[in-house]
């Protein structure tokens, strides 16, 4: 059996789970009990704090982990890097107080950085030849140059309003960051065996994320310029209609191009067009 490390709250958590149950593992997510097993899939979830998920899998506490990039960079464990999920994405930023003027990054050069990154930090200050004292915080980084503790933070930005809530402005992104999956180096065969078929898995809700299945009815005479619009999976289904002149056409768009393409497809003569979410595509 399988056993995955997974933050216990937050928006990691939370998208941990969605993809879990979106690949038909059912899991209890009761945060009073620890250690939790699927009822229909050979895992448990072991239920951590971020932090401590890459050290959990590194000496294999558990077989796999489900982590921002951000935590295991800065733990430093050695564990494999199994897949990138694309989900709970943020960054790494310089931020510093509205008010000051800068120019590039030797505005940092002796100042006092608050963060709860060090590790990370410190590299990237390393590489750029920038001296600077940095002063780690386990709480909230961005009050620091507000008090006074510090004249800049290094810390996580998603939206950006708790920068300009607290009077900051993001300067410098060093490090763009997203969930990982993580896996013990050791981990035993069987367990391998396992691994694969929750890989298959995942790749089939991935696959299907921002996608619509299209059916239309087209002309016969513009079914060829119809084609050549879609950019289909491969080739796209097509079928007659009992109506003379006139075929079903069936196919995957994606939905950053949806609308440009829908638009070209009716000024095609497309008619009747249907559009249906995708639940899973198996590869």
């Amino acid at each position: 059996m399988l056993r995955i490390a997974v933050q216990s709250k937050g928006r990691l958590f939370e998208d941990t789970m969605a993809l879990l149950a979106e690949a038909g593992i059912k899991v209890s997510s009761s945060k009073r009990t620890l250690l939790v097993q699927s009822s229909n899939f050979p895992v448990e979830i072991l239920y951590l704090r971020d932090d401590d998920i890459p050290q959990s899998v590194a000496t294999g506490v558990a077989d796999l982990g489900i982590v921002g990039e951000n935590e295991f960079e800065e733990r430093g464990y050695k564990a494999d890097v199994i897949r990138r999920l694309g989900f709970s994405k943020c960054r790494l930023s310089l931020a510093i107080p509205k008010a000051e003027k800068y120019e590039g990054l030797e505005w940092f050069q002796g100042k006092k950085i608050a963060t709860s990154y060090p590790e990370i930090l410190q590299r990237f200050l390393a590489k750029n030849n920038i001296e600077a004292d940095i002063h780690v915080i386990t709480g909230s980084v961005e009050i620091s140059p507000g008090i006074g503790l510090a004249d800049a933070i290094f810390d996580i930005v998603s939206s950006g309003s708790t920068l300009v809530s607290n009077n900051l402005r993001e300067v410098e992104v060093v490090m763009k960051s997203e969930a990982l999956l993580i896996g013990d180096p050791k981990m035993a065969d069987e367990k391998r065996e396992t691994l694969q078929e929750l890989l298959f898995r995942i790749e089939a809700v991935k696959a299907a994320e921002d996608k619509k299945y299209v059916l239309m009815n087209v002309p016969a005479e513009r079914l060829d310029e119809v084609i050549k619009v879609l950019p289909g999976a491969k080739s796209p289904t097509v079928m007659p209609l009992a109506t003379p002149g006139w075929n079903s056409v069936h196919t995957v768009i994606d939905e950053k191009s949806f609308w440009e393409i829908i638009a070209k497809l009716k000024e095609l003569g497309a008619e009747g067009i249907l559009v249906i979410p995708i639940e899973k595509m198996i590869p």
